[in-house]
């Protein structure tokens, strides 16, 4: 408005010094605001026998790893249309994007994994495949979380119990490894529980593809770290295998790890 005068004050070149400085800032902030591509995977994702490519966008937290409104981007490689897939869980660290063959089909599925950023070292992980000509969620860490339930509870002579519900067995680890001062805390001279006690393992932390068979189709590695009394009580980790068997991932093994101790 101050430009249309025809004596403005200030000057109309300070006027114009001051425009051009807004205008700059306005577009800074459309760029910050913009979502950026993470990263970029080329892959046959419908199996039509041409590379597509796949892309993973968010918008930046400003001074932050924190990443928000994350996107899997898929550009057809025939008609260079884009399909865009938005999450449950959209929001995160380190979103990565992996391209392999799950399900057996032809062509490549997709495999997000993103860091929650949580404590526990939890991660948000889903499976994307085209079925009959769509692009359609096949797993997500959400479902996993809730089908696969423990229960984790210390039983006497310095032993800890893992119950899995959802393939119905159990686990027994030996806590000697965790050092006499710990154990004196938690058992009488005599290997006696001095109270109950029960920990619980926690969310879906690794998720790795892992063609164990060696048959070109990969199985997943399911990670989930076991809590003692605390949650940097680790015990040690549930690792689950899992193999699509043409509707789910399917269970194909469970054996749970512990960590080692030192050599008395």
């Amino acid at each position: 408005m101050a430009l249309s005068f025809p004596n403005p004050y200030p000057s109309k070149h300070k006027l114009l010094e001051i425009r051009a400085g807004l205008q700059s800032a306005d577009l800074r902030k459309m760029r910050t605001n913009s979502p950026s591509v993470l990263t970029v995977k080329r892959g046959d994702i419908d199996g039509d026998g041409i590379k597509d490519n796949v892309f993973l966008t968010a918008n930046k937290t400003p001074d932050s790893p924190f990443w928000k409104d994350i996107k899997l981007v898929v550009q057809n490689g025939r008609t260079h249309k884009y399909e865009y897939t938005t999450f449950k869980n959209n929001s995160g660290y380190n979103p990565t994007l992996f391209l392999g063959d799950f399900t057996g089909k032809k062509g490549d599925d997709i495999l997000v994994v993103i860091d929650t950023g949580g404590s526990g070292g939890a991660i948000y992980a889903y499976i994307f495949s085209t079925i009959n000509g769509q692009l359609r969620q096949i797993f997500d860490s959400d479902t996993f979380n809730e089908s696969y339930k423990y229960d984790v509870t210390f039983e006497n002579q310095y032993k800890a119990k893992v119950t899995s519900y959802h393939l119905k067995q159990k686990y027994i680890l030996d806590l000697t490894y965790k050092g006499k001062e710990y154990l004196s805390e938690i058992y009488n001279p005599q290997g006696i529980l001095k109270a109950p006690i029960n920990g619980w393992v926690n969310p879906l932390s690794g998720f790795y593809p892992v063609d164990i068979n060696r048959d070109g189709i990969y199985e997943l590695a399911a990670h989930q770290r076991i809590a003692g009394r605390y949650n940097a009580d680790s015990l040690g980790e549930v690792q689950t295998v899992l193999k699509w068997n043409g509707q789910v991932f399917a269970t194909e093994r469970q054996t749970v790890a512990t960590y080692g101790g030192e050599l008395q």
